[in-house]
């Protein structure tokens, strides 16, 4: 992949990827299920949130964390935490109120809701102090380049965005989305 192999990278490979979808979406949402086919070398979870509460997905993030953490014998702050849109803000919401973390993948994060750039979901920016991959479609009406380019300086670790075509939701693009998380997570890139 073109530009995959420069960028932000995890001090260390993690022990697992948990993994969380967006609001209207469950653990066989494509893109879930597109990453854990596509990285194979460490352990990747799919947690279903069955919750539009941010609240309520934070605990079941932790759950999911501390169950995660305890199958594989590690500490909770060997896991990279992630998902798309709201399951990705919810992780790192989770992470900002202090769940251990190797790493955060944030996929479509949602800046703010479509048509209302003044409903800004940043206010815990300053608290995320793990590396953070964060990959959206360029036309996203959640957050547009520009209004991530004002405010990804509030997080306190450090972060790497990346563009790829696509809107909300860019289906198209999942292949390229896989491999930059293989490169963030110190995967070998595949064939």
């Amino acid at each position: 992949m073109s530009g995959v192999a420069s960028g932000l990278q995890l001090a260390s490979r993690p022990a697992g990827l948990l993994l969380t979808p967006g609001a209207s979406a469950d653990a066989d949402d494509p893109t879930l299920v597109a990453i854990g086919n596509g990285i194979t070398e460490i352990p990747v979870k799919r947690l279903t949130l069955a919750t539009t509460s941010v609240k309520n997905a934070v605990k079941k993030i932790r759950a999911a964390a501390d169950e995660m953490a305890g199958d594989l014998g590690v500490s909770a702050d060997q896991l990279v935490y992630g998902g798309r849109s709201f399951g990705g803000r919810s992780c790192s919401m989770a992470v900002a109120e202090g769940l251990p973390s190797a790493g955060l993948v944030l996929l479509s994060y949602p800046l703010h809701p479509p048509g209302k750039p003044d409903k800004l979901r940043v206010e815990h920016f300053d608290q995320v102090a793990v590396p953070t991959l964060l990959v959206s479609g360029e036309r996203d009406p959640f957050g547009s380049p520009e209004e991530f380019a004002q405010h990804l300086g509030a997080v306190a670790g450090p972060t790497e965005m990346r563009w790829v075509p696509g809107n909300h939701s860019p289906k198209a693009q999942i292949p390229a989305i896989v491999e930059m998380i293989r490169h963030f997570c110190l995967l070998p890139e595949q064939p």
